[in-house]
């Protein structure tokens, strides 16, 4: 072996001596012969570094995964007897192999195993078994092969071809008739011989025994001697864990619902005797975790036995199967109570459950009502936060809170559906006894009552949010709640989740302003002063600006009273904070795109006559105009390039807050009838200076970009003067991003004022033609994958483009083209050529409405002989292709794109595209006759979809 290489494996090694045992590694991979070169190593045990051994057995791996049918049968039977002598070294080690390497020899034997088990190694495990046998380092070996061997037949995370799952059913079969009642033996051996003096083995052997159990009969496992090991493993502290782990894989085993009902019932009757029911006399919290588990096993695994019984119409077992599951019940409520939220989430999935019976059941006993109002109870007590939650820094241990309380409010939902009456109850006692004195109340219980009610909108769902009308005590019950909310004052509690949950409710449940208007000014007064927008923590402030904008637009015609006030009192949030006076602004500026489409909406929405709305429309925006043209021209003469970054970011700013306050138009409100186009126009006249600025090229394009878009949808024909000039910068020394950028906005302008922009495109058609194929024909790197996408994406633009043109019936502005056939050209190029079932599809389409336009007798000069020499070879061309995937679904339609170009043809040129096709261009494909005939008579056929059917077939026994 290469010893230098062989260096190169140490992970402190560097990273020259890396790459080139990387580069070994590849080399030994590929030789023929190199695998036994490591064979002797490891069975000579030639290397005592722990990385030699670890490469040795990763060469074996690959020569057993991927070249092992190519040995000859002496090289297999020497792979054999090298992993069986390892083994047997390993008896005598003075010291055990380090666990890296045990992991990595069990999935090489369980890798031969599966190669070798149904063919030439029937005896596998009987003679690892004789070279193991108790021996404690050797049962450790034999325990990682069956669990490596468990998860290559079984492991639904590894993807099998059906090939390998076909095998693997066999190979299970297989055990299941010869080995599996051996192995299960062993398995009892070594239980019985290493519980009291080996817990590591006994552990995995557990293991063993939980992994297995899915796949083999259960009466080997689920009997008494080896239940009665089990239960017994249960009191030793070390190996408890493991054992309810494995009790659970039992419980969890498919079998006949009686059945399962017996077995479940007569372990926990064992489990109860022994006293593990008392949860509340056991302190180990990671014991409990499993334990809990393997109750909601039990639990969950009666159901489904009551459901079955139920289905099947056993009416007596199905009582029986109830009683049982009703007397777990109080369990379940001790361990759903549980303190440690690991142990709670772990039987949430019983109680849910639980609670999906006793909606199916028509009448609850006093004993089931008791229960849903418990499992209320607790649900409350376990949402609420407790005092190490970290508000300011979110970390791990607040996700998983965050997680399990969202499990909590699927228990909640279904609550709702079994007693709608008892939850808004219980929900309404809860929210006013803490109401009533929330000033001496600890945050988390105020947080989960005001939480409680919030949730109330999910749990009693209604729809568009109408919970203040139809059902009079349910909708009397939240407007008191409501009316508390907003009065109690509780919206100064100083605590941030208390304040969100405020404001999260207020929006949530908005309709409420509708029944009694009289609330609005105290809300908005809690959003606009420190308890909202300006309050000291910015998480608070972030998220009240979006809830404020929602409040805002979800209530607009309620707000005119206060419009004139509220603008008054956000004017300081809505300034531009410029990069250079250090002061730090209460709001982000994405915060404050809320704000601004906040004081949009206020306007726009107003009662105000049109003068008016300009007016405060022109307050809005002139500021910004300003603050936009001094940081122009600062931007000009900057020259430190981190300067010149922050200024422009404060120019995208400005630009992206004026174009966010043009959201608030409609079709009911637009800019021309609140007289509002002159102040846009001026935005637009301010802005467009941007893009002739050499300096931060793409944050100042992009954010003009945007709001021309923007324009486009709110102005009508006023916006067209501006366009030339702007399309001419944006082409400027353009790259392939921005030109896939601008083509969207020519679309837009095209789709919307279709004739009316027809002079400006016939002047700017060619010029975005050079830049598009200047860029396309730049050279790349042959392998540069992103220069490649960039390319295709533009490609896909180019003919996006010109599909717009042709389908917003301006064909005349390529018709006019001095070039007309380049460009031509070009779509039957993007048709055939390029692999790109995207793009071919558009070019179809743009290729059969141009034959729609032009193909008939009065078309272009010269069009007709186009049809025959370029559009008809491309229609037979593209599918010919190798590269064009018949069984791809996009692919599909780009053929079905070019079923309906060929159609047109026919349609447009009558018999004459018939006869070329009959008696030139098919006979020049070496078509047979009969198959031409059948060709042109499918085409003929009036109905389209025949002959789109007909041309998957053609092309599909076309191809080899």
């Amino acid at each position: 072996m290469d010893e230098q290489a062989l260096l190169g494996l140490n992970p402190n090694a560097d990273s020259d001596f890396r790459q080139r045992a990387l580069a070994y590694f590849e080399q030994l991979k590929i030789s023929p012969d190199a695998w036994q070169v490591c064979a002797e190593a490891l069975a000579q045990r030639t290397y005592s570094d722990d990385h030699v051994k670890f490469f040795c057995f990763q060469v074996l791996e690959h020569q057993v995964k991927y070249k092992y049918s190519e040995l000859t049968t002496v090289q297999q039977q020497l792979i054999r007897e090298t992993l069986i002598s390892w083994l047997q070294a390993q008896m005598l080690n003075p010291q055990p192999e380090k666990t890296f390497i045990r992991n990595k020899a069990a999935q090489v034997f369980a890798l031969l195993f599966v190669t070798e088990y149904l063919t030439k190694w029937p005896k596998f495990f009987f003679d690892i078994l004789s070279v193991v046998d108790l021996n404690p380092r050797g049962v450790d070996l034999y325990l990682r092969i069956l669990m490596a061997i468990d998860s290559e037949l079984v492991d639904r995370d590894v993807v099998h071809t059906s090939e390998e799952a076909r095998r693997n059913t066999l190979i299970k079969d297989t055990m299941r008739e010869q080995c599996i009642p051996n192995l299960v033996e062993s398995w009892y051996q070594i239980l019985q011989n290493y519980q009291f003096t080996n817990s590591e083995v006994t552990c995995q052997c557990l293991e063993v025994v939980g992994a297995y159990v899915s796949w083999i009969d259960l009466s080997l496992i689920a009997n008494d001697r080896f239940i009665n090991m089990l239960l017994g493993h249960m009191s030793i502290e070390v190996l408890r864990e493991e054992a309810c782990d494995c009790l659970f894989e039992v419980v969890n085993k498919g079998m006949d619902p009686v059945d399962k009902m017996k077995l479940v019932e007569s372990l926990c009757q064992v489990l109860q005797s022994a006293g593990f029911f008392s949860i509340d006399q056991e302190e180990d919290v990671d014991f409990l975790a499993r334990f809990s588990k393997l109750v909601n096993g039990m639990g969950q695994s009666l159901i489904v036995s009551w459901s079955k019984l139920i289905k099947n119409g056993d009416i007596k077992n199905a009582q029986e199967a109830l009683q049982a599951i009703e007397t777990k019940v109080a369990l379940m409520l001790q361990l759903l109570i549980h303190e440690d939220d690991d142990i709670s989430s772990n039987i949430i999935g019983f109680c849910y459950d639980y609670l999906h019976i006793l909606k199916q059941l028509t009448v609850l006993s006093d004993q089931q009502k008791a229960n849903v109002e418990a499992i209320m109870l607790a649900v409350m007590k376990k949402l609420t936060y407790d005092e190490e939650y970290n508000f300011e820094n979110e970390g791990e241990d607040e996700a998983m809170f965050v997680e399990y309380r969202k499990q909590l409010k699927l228990l909640l939902d279904r609550l709702a559906q079994v007693s709608p009456e008892l939850l808004l109850a219980s929900v309404r006692r809860v929210f006013s006894s803490t109401l009533q004195n929330w000033q001496t109340t600890r945050f988390m219980e105020v947080e989960v009552a005001i939480r409680l009610l919030y949730m109330l909108a999910e749990a009693l769902p209604v729809s568009h949010g109408a919970h203040f009308s139809g059902d009079v005590s349910k909708a009397s019950a939240l407007q008191d709640m409501m009316r508390t909310l907003v009065t109690s004052g509780v919206s100064s509690y100083q605590h941030t989740s208390v304040t969100l949950e405020f404001f999260e409710t207020v929006v949530r449940y908005e309709k409420f302003f509708t029944v009694e208007p009289q609330h609005i000014p105290c809300v908005l007064m809690a959003f606009l002063d420190h308890r909202g927008l300006r309050h000291s923590s910015a998480k608070v402030r972030s998220r009240t600006a979006y809830l404020f904008s929602r409040f805002v637009k979800s209530l607009n015609k309620q707000m005119n009273p206060f419009i004139e006030d509220i603008l008054n009192r956000i004017q300081d949030l809505l300034e531009l904070s410029p990069p250079e006076n250090g002061h730090q602004s209460l709001l982000s500026s994405d915060d404050q795109l809320f704000i601004y489409e906040t004081a949009g909406v206020l306007i726009v929405n107003s009662e105000y006559p049109a003068e008016r709305k300009q007016a405060l429309m022109r307050n809005l925006l002139t500021p910004l105009m300003e603050k936009f043209k001094i940081l122009l021209e600062k931007l000009m003469l900057a020259q430190d390039e981190e300067r010149q970054a922050s200024l422009a970011d404060c120019l995208n700013h400005a630009v992206g807050f004026a174009s966010r306050t043009s959201k608030a138009f409609s079709n009911k409100q637009t800019v021309k009838q609140c007289g509002c186009s002159e102040v846009y126009l001026d935005c637009l006249q301010t802005f467009l200076p941007a893009l002739s600025c050499p300096l931060q090229k793409d944050i100042l394009r992009s954010g003009v970009r945007t709001f021309l878009h923007r324009m486009i949808i709110c102005l009508e024909e006023e916006v067209l003067p501006f366009i030339p000039s702007a399309s001419e910068h944006m082409l400027k020394d353009c790259e392939a991003k921005d030109l896939q950028e601008f083509i969207p906005l020519i679309n837009q302008i095209t789709a919307k004022f279709k004739i009316q922009v027809s002079p400006f495109l016939q002047q700017m058609f060619m010029p975005l033609l050079h830049a598009i194929f200047e860029v396309l024909l730049r050279p790349a790197e042959e392998n540069d994958q992103s220069a490649a996408l960039e390319k295709q994406m533009l490609r896909r633009s180019y003919f996006a483009f010109l599909q717009t043109v042709t389908g917003s019936g301006m064909s005349e502005v390529i018709a006019n083209q001095e070039n007309v056939e380049r460009v031509l050209v070009t779509v039957i190029q993007g048709a055939v050529e390029y692999p790109d079932p995207i793009a071919q599809k558009t070019c179809f389409i743009i290729l059969s409405k141009l034959v729609e336009l032009w193909g008939g007798k009065d078309g272009p000069v010269g069009f007709a002989d186009f049809v025959y020499k370029h559009i008809v070879p491309a229609c037979f061309l593209a599918p010919l292709k190798q590269t064009f995937d018949l069984a791809d679904a996009q692919t599909v339609l780009a053929l079905s794109e070019c079923a309906v170009t060929l159609k047109t043809i026919h349609l447009k040129r009558g018999p004459e595209c018939v006869q070329y096709l009959q008696q030139e261009y098919l006979p020049s494909l070496q078509v047979a006759p009969e198959i031409i005939q059948e060709f042109c008579q499918a085409l003929q056929q009036p109905d389209a979809k025949v002959f789109k059917n007909y041309l998957k077939v053609f092309f599909q026994r076309a191809k080899p």
